[in-house]
């Protein structure tokens, strides 16, 4: 895994969290426990502060950054779909953020609340709790319904599983 201070700014890594090889955490990153930090991840925390809570998962080629002096704040059990791009304040617990979204400056997403794949939040943008929000720019398609909460708990464990899996069954073979 590649982690990497920035002058004084220091990661902190949690229990059980698994860190691609080709993932790079800089600077002023916190990971909390039993997070997936996928393949082609960024995380910059060079002149911002990340907080990322347990369980979380940031898939394949998301980048997660933040205005100087900034500070972004990932809840508990949070999805990033592959190749998102975030520079918002605060995504709260259990929400997801779709494959391929981009999030602006000062964008904060609720609980529990769905950004569709390919959706672009312009700053300043707040998704409210339960909402499920599509389109370019985003808005409110409709409520989180109990069926998409069932499947997306069911996701993110597979995530969880997958962070404490992969140090012991992914094997380089060249």
């Amino acid at each position: 895994m590649a982690i990497y201070s920035f002058g004084d700014r220091v990661p902190r890594i949690g229990k059980d969290v698994y860190i691609s090889d080709s993932a790079r955490v800089i600077g002023d990153v916190e990971i909390g426990d039993g997070c997936y930090i996928g393949h082609g991840v960024i995380l910059r925390g060079d002149y911002g502060s990340i907080r990322i809570g347990p369980g979380t998962a940031i898939e394949e080629n998301a980048v997660v950054h933040i205005e100087p002096d900034g500070l972004s704040i990932f809840g508990e059990r949070v999805t990033v779909g592959h190749g998102a791009i975030l520079h918002a304040d605060r995504i709260d617990d259990f929400a997801v953020i779709g494959m391929g979204s981009v999030l602006s400056l000062k964008v904060t997403v609720g609980k529990w609340a769905i950004v569709a794949e390919g959706s672009v939040l312009p700053s300043k943008t707040r998704v409210e709790s339960g909402k499920f929000v599509a389109g370019v720019p985003a808005k409110v398609v409709g409520d989180v319904q109990p069926r998409h909460k069932e499947f997306w708990t069911w996701g993110k464990q597979l995530y969880v599983d997958l962070a404490r899996s992969y140090p012991e069954k992914l094997k380089r073979l060249d």
